[in-house]
């Protein structure tokens, strides 16, 4: 899993590198250490980069520093070596405000144009895949898809859409389709992230698990598929057994609502919905759900079937006492499969 493009190297100097000058004294000598730089043991820098022999250690650092990245020097009879991160001044220099993700709390500020030059450079590893994941997501921009549902991978494409195929996944990536889709499983089985892929040329959404509680101390979102398909405007039909009929809802004695089966399937999705959102009694068993139409004038009919109500009222109560929430749902026709309608 060690650094192939460089990228994960260069990361792991990045975050050792010193904020403000200080000093360090190894072995009876001093050495000062400016903003920007860092001195170890190259044991100890190999165990960082995960390499097994130090030739293989000081190959990495020579080839960032080809890439005009860094300079270092070999001190200490070969036992030291100092770096020094070039234009680091330029990207993490000294706020004259209150910032919250200053060096000496654990951040620093890494330019994305870097890391896309670094990746693009050949073979990434999946340490290195797993970085530039990191560092092209995006949480909540207006501009950006799906990434009010949670923080998204966008690999900026100008679109503004976070949809990605394998194949441009491997691209970028510099590795074969099969692999990047094996990097892509392993994350996923060791909870680095959540992937959501939609049918036909669609594509897959890759949102990152613990992002928010790592870069903004904030609780982490789970998000769900068909959330992140509505805000993509992607359109999920529900199978034909399942479609939304003229019958009497639970709970009401007004007709024109939702079978016994959509509503039973409804009424799951929203649960789970509330429970990873984090809302309180939402996972309480004494909580009941349940679906009720709205007025005549929130109907909606499509040639040859029967009208339907676009908005649906979503109430729940805690056992048979008071209300404790207040949902609208809104249904959307898609079309019709046969003789039955098609919703999403």
């Amino acid at each position: 899993m060690s650094g192939g493009s460089g990228l994960f190297y260069f990361v792991v100097l990045c975050s050792y590198a010193n904020f403000r000058t200080s000093y360090k004294r190894i072995d009876g000598i001093s050495y000062t250490i400016y903003p920007g730089e860092w001195i170890m043991s190259v044991e100890e820098l190999s165990r960082y980069f995960r390499t097994r022999f130090r030739r293989q250690t000081l190959t990495a650092l020579e080839g960032l520093q080809k890439k005009g990245l860094i300079s270092f020097l070999v001190l200490g009879h070969g036992k030291l070596v100092k770096f020094k991160i070039r234009g680091w001044r330029r990207h993490n220099t000294i706020l004259d405000y209150n910032a919250p993700c200053q060096k000496d709390t654990g951040f620093f500020f890494f330019p994305v144009s870097t890391a896309t030059e670094l990746v693009s450079a050949g073979h990434c590893s999946e340490m290195d895949a797993v970085l530039d994941l990191w560092l092209n997501t995006v949480y909540n921009d207006p501009q950006v898809l799906g990434s009010d549902v949670g923080p998204v991978v966008y690999l900026r494409n100008g679109t503004g859409c976070p949809l990605v195929s394998y194949a441009e996944l491997a691209s970028r990536w510099g590795v074969s389709k099969a692999t990047a889709g094996r990097y892509l499983k392993r994350m996923a089985e060791r909870g680095y992230l959540q992937l959501a892929a939609f049918p036909g040329t669609h594509g897959t959404t890759i949102y990152l698990q613990n992002y928010l509680s790592t870069m903004f101390q904030i609780s982490d979102i789970v998000v769900d598929k068909e959330e992140i398909a509505m805000s993509l405007g992607i359109k999920l039909e529900l199978q034909e057994e399942t479609a939304l009929t003229t019958t009497v809802t639970s709970g009401s004695n007004e007709t024109g609502s939702v079978s016994e089966m959509n509503r039973h399937r409804i009424e799951r999705k929203m649960r789970e919905i509330l429970v990873a959102q984090g809302l309180p009694c939402a996972s309480c068993p004494k909580s009941k759900y349940m679906l009720l139409p709205l007025s005549d004038d929130c109907e909606v009919t499509i040639e040859g079937g029967p009208p339907l109500r676009r908005w649906l009222q979503l109430v729940v109560t805690c056992g048979d006492a008071q209300e404790v929430y207040h949902f609208e749902l809104r249904l959307h026709p898609t079309g019709m499969r046969g003789d039955k309608e098609v919703e999403r």
